[in-house]
């Protein structure tokens, strides 16, 4: 696996977000409470019901989330390819693994439980859409990054 210098790593990252964020917005769409996930996040930050949530505000903190975790994905990778000594393609893969695990679980356990204005029965909904959402993510991420670093 060809390994990125930090400032390689830096200034993929972002690029990595954006362009899995990018795809992810397309599976979003077509989900029942595929967009709910940034609405969710927006009404925590400001104590508002999550279908009262400022939609500016739901657009930023998905787009900054996003760019954040190309960073960490990039830096899993690399953790992970120093680590195990692997090829890129199980290193990608085992980095993929744990962050979708750190996505999905962050947002059940963190954001969900503190929103307001959510009956029961959407909760399980809104956990699989974004369960749905993070593994497009991932795949995404894990094929921009597994063609930066030369697979």
């Amino acid at each position: 696996m060809t390994t990125l210098s930090l400032l390689a790593g830096l200034a993929l990252g972002p690029v990595v977000g954006l362009v899995a964020t990018l795809a992810m917005d397309v599976a979003m769409a077509r989900l029942p409470e595929g967009e709910t996930a940034p609405r969710v996040a927006a009404g925590v930050l400001t104590d508002a019901p999550v279908d009262d949530a400022p939609e500016r505000l739901a657009t930023w903190v998905h787009y900054v989330a996003g760019g954040g975790s190309g960073l960490l994905f990039v830096g899993l990778v690399a953790a992970t390819g120093r680590l195990l000594g692997t090829g890129t393609l199980l290193t990608v893969a085992v980095a993929g693994v744990a962050l979708f695990a750190l996505m999905v679980g962050f947002f059940a356990l963190v954001p969900l439980p503190r929103a307001s204005g959510l009956p029961g029965q959407r909760l399980g909904p809104i956990r699989r859409d974004w369960a749905v959402s993070a593994a497009t993510y991932v795949a995404v991420a894990a094929v921009v990054v597994a063609v930066a670093a030369g697979s």
